[in-house]
């Protein structure tokens, strides 16, 4: 079984709008069209079983339809093979609220995106969310490093990461993109001793082919899978930032022993988050 930990949609009266503005500020290519139904297809030819969702509310005005759009891909998630993490703003004021209503819509994350919210990861009120969060049991994937379709500053950097585990004491945060984007040394050095999961997404050099400079060479990716324990890293590709189909194929491509890859791929989601 393979399950993708971190993708993305959108709706389908925005999906093309959508597509065109990030084609354009990141200077890549979308794999899908952007809906659940391209995710679906790309899915069977990546021979994928479970792919997560991973929605960003850009505004505190988005989070509540976000969420209760996620509880119903849920609710039919054993026809389509999607999962749904919820969302929500660093502006939310009610946050224990928004958070509660999270975990009794049967959620079992959220996804923060500190570059798209303007904010930075160690700002007091995401450290509110993710201690909360934490408390009940939800996991917080969070997009960390660099943004492909972002300027400068980056809004999660391993130092952030260090300043809010220490004040919010949480083991329930998964960083994207193999720690930080672009930031791989700084997160090997600083961060494989910290109660953090990872996803893989967007970081093997298989997207150099399409004009994404500074990847992960499959030495480097297992080096750093190694140093983090592979117990702790989820297979994600960031469609449809990245094709299924050839993320999958450069994964089983690497050195990663049989049952390495067996955790990566599955095991590891089903331990931590459950299907």
């Amino acid at each position: 079984m393979i399950i993708d930990a971190h993708t993305h949609t959108y709706p389908e009266t925005i999906a093309k709008r959508a597509i065109e503005k990030l084609e354009k500020n990141s200077g890549t290519k979308a794999h899908t069209n952007g809906v659940q139904s391209g995710l679906i297809a790309s899915m069977k030819e990546a021979g994928i079983s479970y792919s997560l969702l991973l929605p960003v509310a850009t505004s505190k005005k988005q989070v509540d339809t976000i969420n209760e759009v996620a509880a119903e891909t849920n609710a039919k998630a054993l026809e389509t093979g999607l999962l749904s993490f919820g969302g929500i703003h660093p502006e939310t004021e009610n946050v224990s609220e928004v958070l509660n209503r999270i975990k009794a819509l049967g959620l079992k994350g959220i996804k923060i995106h500190p570059d798209y919210q303007g904010t930075f990861f160690n700002d007091i009120r995401y450290k509110r969310i993710v201690e909360k969060a934490t408390e009940l049991g939800l996991y917080i994937t969070v997009h960390a490093g660099v943004d492909i379709g972002m300027p400068d500053p980056v809004h999660c950097t391993p130092n952030h990461v260090l300043e809010v585990l220490k004040d919010t004491e949480s083991d329930h945060l998964i960083l994207a993109h193999m720690g930080g984007w672009r930031l791989w040394n700084e997160v090997k050095e600083k961060l494989m001793e910290k109660p953090l999961y990872f996803d893989t997404s967007f970081s093997g050099d298989y997207l150099q082919k399409e004009g994404v400079s500074g990847m992960l060479t499959k030495e480097a990716f297992v080096d750093l899978i190694h140093a983090m324990g592979s117990d702790r890293v989820l297979f994600g590709t960031d469609s449809p930032w990245s094709g299924q189909k050839d993320a999958v194929q450069w994964f089983m491509e690497t050195d990663l022993t049989e049952t390495e890859k067996k955790k990566i791929l599955s095991d590891n989601f089903i331990r931590i988050i459950g299907i």
